[in-house]
C-alpha cells in the first residue's frame, strides 16, 4: 500500500472519477443541447467534496489519465474543494472518464459515460491504496467498485482488512452499463455486503445486492449480512434506516428539481459527516435528506454540495417528523 502523510483525514472515499458535462438548456435530449457546463463527476468523489464542504477532512482513492482533464481534476479536488488529492494516481494508458448528461427529465437525467475501454480506476491496485484506509473513521467505497479487476479484489483487500471497522460504508451503487448482467452484479456487490458496517441504497441497488427490493426485507437482509445501520432509499415515500434495535421511515424533503445527478452523493457526503458526529441514525438520515433536496435544486454536483448553514436552513423551513418503532 502507498504511505501516507501526517495530516489525518476523517473520511476516505474509493471510486470513480470523471469530468461531468451538464447541459445548460433544460428539457431537450442531447442532441439539441448547445452548450456544456464542466464539473467533477463520479459518486465517491462527490461524496469527498461533499464531506470537506460540511467541514471533514476528506480525501478520495482514483485514477485519472495522463491528461488535461486529469490535471484539472486534481487542481479542483485540492484548491477550490480542499479535498486531499494525494491518491489520485495517473494511469499511463486511460484517459481520464467523461460523462454527459441531458436534463430531460431533470428528475432522472441520463448519463452517458465515455470510458472506452475502461475508466482509469478499475485499475486501482493494491499499492494505489494509502495504509490508512485500514483505519481511517469513515471508508467509503461504491459496488461500481467490484465490476472489473484488479479495482474488484483491491477493494475487497481494503474491505476485508478493516474487519468490520466502524465505519464501513457500502453505496450499494448499482450501474447497469458497467456489468453484463444484474446477476454478476448482485454476485460480486454481495461479496462486499458481507463485510460493510453501512450499507445504503435504492430498492433497485437493494435487490441487486440481497435479493429483495422490499424495503423492510432489504434491511432484515442488510442487517442478518452483519450490516449495523441500513439505509434504503425509496424515493417520494422517504427514506427507511434500520438498525438492530429500531427502525424509522424519514419523509422526504420537498423541492423543484433542477438536477437529480447529485443528490445521492450530497445524502452520502452528509450521512458520512452524521456518523462521524455521533448523531442517532434518525437525525443522520434527517439531515442527508435534506442535504439531497438541496443539490436536486441545483445544477452539477460536485460544485452543488450544501454548508450545514444551508442544510440548517432548510430543516428549520420544513422539519421533518419521521415514524418510528422498536424492532
Amino acid at each position: 500500500m502507498a504511505e501516507t502523510q501526517a495530516t489525518p483525514l476523517e473520511v476516505l472515499t474509493i471510486g470513480r472519477v470523471s469530468v461531468d458535462l451538464y447541459p445548460q438548456q433544460s428539457g431537450v435530449p442531447l442532441s439539441k443541447v448547445q452548450t456544456f457546463y464542466k464539473s467533477i463527476g463520479g459518486s465517491p468523489t462527490n461524496v469527498a467534496v461533499a464531506c470537506a464542504r460540511l467541514g471533514r477532512r476528506a480525501g478520495v482513492v482514483t485514477r485519472v489519465g495522463d491528461d488535461g482533464f486529469g490535471e484539472y481534476i486534481r487542481a479542483e479536488l485540492a484548491e477550490k474543494f480542499g479535498v486531499d488529492n494525494r491518491y489520485v494516481s495517473t494511469d499511463p494508458e486511460l484517459r481520464t472518464a467523461l460523462a454527459f448528461c441531458a436534463l430531460d427529465p431533470p428528475t432522472d437525467p441520463p448519463l452517458l459515460f465515455y470510458r472506452e475501454p475502461r475508466g482509469p480506476e478499475m485499475n486501482l491496485r493494491p499499492e494505489d491504496i494509502p495504509d490508512l484506509a485500514a483505519t481511517v473513521p469513515v471508508l467509503w467505497t461504491a459496488g461500481s467498485r467490484f465490476a472489473q479487476e484488479p479495482s474488484r479484489s483491491t477493494v475487497l483487500g481494503v474491505l476485508k482488512q478493516r474487519e468490520h471497522r466502524p465505519y464501513t460504508v457500502l453505496d450499494l451503487d448499482y450501474r447497469p452499463s458497467f456489468w453484463a448482467s444484474p446477476q454478476e452484479a448482485g454476485a460480486h456487490i454481495s461479496q462486499a455486503v458481507d463485510l460493510a458496517t453501512v450499507a445504503v441504497g435504492n430498492r433497485t441497488e437493494c435487490e441487486i445486492a440481497v435479493g429483495t427490493a422490499d424495503p423492510h426485507g432489504a434491511a432484515d437482509r442488510l442487517l442478518e449480512r452483519g450490516v449495523s445501520l441500513a439505509i434504503v432509499k425509496q424515493g417520494a415515500d422517504g427514506v427507511l434506516v434500520a438498525t438492530p434495535e429500531t427502525r424509522a421511515e424519514v419523509l422526504p424533503k420537498t423541492v423543484e428539481v433542477v438536477c437529480g445527478l447529485g443528490a445521492g452523493d450530497a445524502f452520502g457526503g452528509s450521512l458520512a459527516d452524521g456518523l462521524l458526529a455521533g448523531l442517532d441514525p434518525v437525525e443522520i438520515v434527517t439531515r442527508a435528506n435534506a442535504a439531497g433536496a438541496i443539490v436536486a435544486g441545483r445544477l452539477a454536483c460536485s460544485d452543488a454540495m450544501p454548508t450545514p448553514g444551508e442544510i440548517d436552513e432548510m430543516l428549520a423551513r420544513e422539519p421533518t417528523n419521521p415514524s418510528e418503532s422498536p424492532e
